[in-house]
């Protein structure tokens, strides 16, 4: 299942993802630390979630827990990346970000085990 999660919606998966299972308010609580939303902000991110089947709204406590793994979404938002900006060619988009990168000896030996073991 893909779902297209928007800037704000990723705000709250990432803290869900982060903290487990948590209770709307207090799900509000954080993210007015960290990014200054009001409660009603983050309800109506958490309702439009729950719309998309993302997280899941238990009672009591209106608990919120995400539904989707974070590997599924990184999966997801690197192939439309891929698609958008490099005409669906990974290799284009591979070699894009290793261009920009000053890779160490090591980050580039790991790179190599990963592609030798897609082999």
């Amino acid at each position: 299942m893909e779902i297209k999660l928007f800037d704000s919606e990723l705000r709250v998966m990432e803290i869900l993802w982060r903290e487990g299972m948590l209770a709307a308010g207090d799900l509000a609580a954080i993210l007015n630390k960290e990014t200054g939303w009001n409660r009603n902000t983050t309800y109506t991110v958490i309702k439009k979630l729950i719309g998309k089947g993302a997280v899941q709204r238990t009672n009591p406590g209106f608990k919120c827990t995400a539904l989707i793994p974070k590997e599924q979404v990184q999966t997801y938002e690197t192939k439309e990346l891929i698609n958008k900006m490099f005409d669906g060619s990974a290799e284009m988009f591979f070699s894009a970000f290793l261009n920009e990168r000053n890779l160490s000896k090591e980050d580039i030996d790991k790179l190599k085990k990963i592609v030798k073991n897609l082999s």
